[in-house]
């Protein structure tokens, strides 16, 4: 693991949506299509804003969220609903996007036509993550429902969890998936969730599931 520190969150989503922007066309220099696996919430906002007008082959770019609410599109809590408000835009807009919602009352009614879609993209060309102050990750919180089946080493690449936390059931893309990503960016704002970074060292993936994507991966971070 590596951090990095910015003076700003304006400065770090600047130079991390340049970044990001390298590795993709990096990627199509020598694959047909490159997968890049986004987070929702509104910590990545700013890196979407700037990286959605990026110059690159973004019709060549299939881009997935790491985990889903069980919500429409069009719902407020929708991560979907943000990617295409905020990334999916400008030169972005030709992006092709997967969706891990459908039109089901429970997730595992579709999940084997997620992950049937879902894995031409493995492994994850570039992931760009949150965490929350709890030290979760994607979907992955600790002792949620369906956490033994995410966190499997031989793991799918989808799993659904239930964070009593939370009110509706989750699509996640699983530790193993998240972790075998070929380039990983972490990207967290604030004091709180730095310190969270510092307790989850000393805790395993089980307790803070961040640990499980933690090796190789960049930090990026500011207050």
């Amino acid at each position: 693991m590596n951090i990095v520190e910015y003076a700003d969150r304006d400065l770090l989503a600047m130079d991390l949506a340049n970044l990001v922007a390298g590795e993709l066309k990096s990627t199509l220099l020598t694959h047909e299509s490159a997968s890049f696996a986004v987070p929702g919430g509104t910590t990545p906002r700013g890196v979407f804003d700037a990286l959605c007008a990026a110059d690159l082959d973004w019709s060549r770019v299939h881009v997935f969220p790491t985990d889903e609410r069980w919500v429409p599109e069009d719902h407020e809590r929708s991560n979907a609903r943000m990617i295409r408000e905020h990334l999916l835009v400008h030169r972005a807009a030709s992006a092709r996007f997967l969706s891990f919602y459908r039109q089901a009352e429970r997730p595992e009614e579709v999940l084997p036509e997620l992950e049937a879609m879902l894995a031409p993209q493995m492994p994850i060309s570039v992931l760009l993550a949150g965490m929350g102050a709890d030290m979760h990750v994607a979907s992955l919180f600790a002792g949620a429902e369906g956490m033994e089946v995410a966190m499997a080493p031989d793991a799918p690449a989808l799993a659904v969890t239930r964070p009593e936390s939370e009110p509706e059931a989750r699509v996640t893309l699983t530790a193993s998936a998240l972790n075998g990503a070929l380039s990983k960016h972490l990207v967290i704002f604030g004091e709180e969730k730095r310190a969270a970074l510092d307790r989850a060292m000393f805790l395993e993936a089980d307790e803070a599931p961040v640990m499980a994507i933690l090796d190789g991966t960049t930090v990026h971070w500011a207050a």
